[in-house]
């Protein structure tokens, strides 16, 4: 399994982030991490670390998203796009998520190299890399089956072997696999799937986007306590493709 790497290699960053970064991604597998690096950079530095409204301050969470080489999760036709901090387009209707956005929800997760998460919408599998730099257990679900085989099939080649992904119907998560310390939901169901809050563990903790697909959505995040209880907290307004499949009876 290819290493995960954490905290003490900012320290190593220092003042020379670009040379830094080309060492640690030169020792990746696959050539795609040690392209375009400086434009990751300007795209965290601009983007993420400085957003107006609500900066990304996890410094773990922010070297991820200077590793994780964006581009090869979009399609040929937009990687000149891919360190915009923007939404693109990834096929079927579907779209691989903001950057400020697949930070933001990371750091809400506070996460722990040892929590086993849970991913709802898989996509281009972009997120789940983030996930993966950052944990040791992810597993991810894509209702769509094209674009969950290619990501499962990028995330091996790029060596994520600690992310698995399953095709199928996000609402009913993965119980088999429960119960989970994390769940990040990256498509908006109108309420929160029951099922999801039951493989939630005690003192987990969720993040996800909620409201119909002609409503406001919110960024919600979700705890439960020792005791089993729910707690959620509304963020700020979303937009983001409507979870599919159950969630729409």
């Amino acid at each position: 399994m290819r290493p995960i790497l954490f905290l003490p290699l900012i320290l190593c960053i220092g003042m020379a982030p670009f040379l830094s970064l080309d060492i640690i991604a030169q020792n990746r597998n696959h050539p795609g991490f040690s392209e375009r690096v400086a434009e990751r950079e300007l795209m965290v530095k601009d983007g993420i670390e400085n957003y107006p409204y609500q900066a990304v301050e996890d410094p773990e969470v922010l070297l991820a998203m200077r590793l994780v080489p964006r581009h090869l999760f979009v399609p040929k036709e937009y990687q000149d796009l891919a360190y915009r901090n923007s939404p693109l387009l990834i096929g079927h209707n579907q779209t691989i998520s903001q950057p400020f956005i697949v930070a933001h929800m990371s750091e809400l997760l506070e996460l722990k190299p040892e929590y086993r998460v849970l991913e709802i919408g898989t996509g281009s599998g972009y997120q789940a890399a983030v996930l993966g730099e950052l944990c040791k257990h992810v597993y991810s679900i894509e209702i769509v089956a094209p674009l969950g085989k290619n990501a499962a099939k990028l995330l091996e080649e790029l060596g994520y072997d600690q992310v698995q992904v399953r095709i199928g119907d996000g609402y009913e998560g993965w119980p088999e696999a429960a119960p989970f310390d994390r769940i990040i939901v990256t498509c908006a169901p109108e309420r929160i799937p029951q099922a999801l809050l039951d493989q939630l563990a005690t003192g987990g903790r969720m993040v996800i986007p909620v409201g119909g697909k002609y409503e406001t959505q919110y960024m919600v995040e979700v705890t439960k306590d020792k005791k089993g209880r729910i707690t959620q907290k509304e963020h700020y307004p979303v937009r983001f493709v409507p979870m599919t499949g159950k969630s729409e009876e």
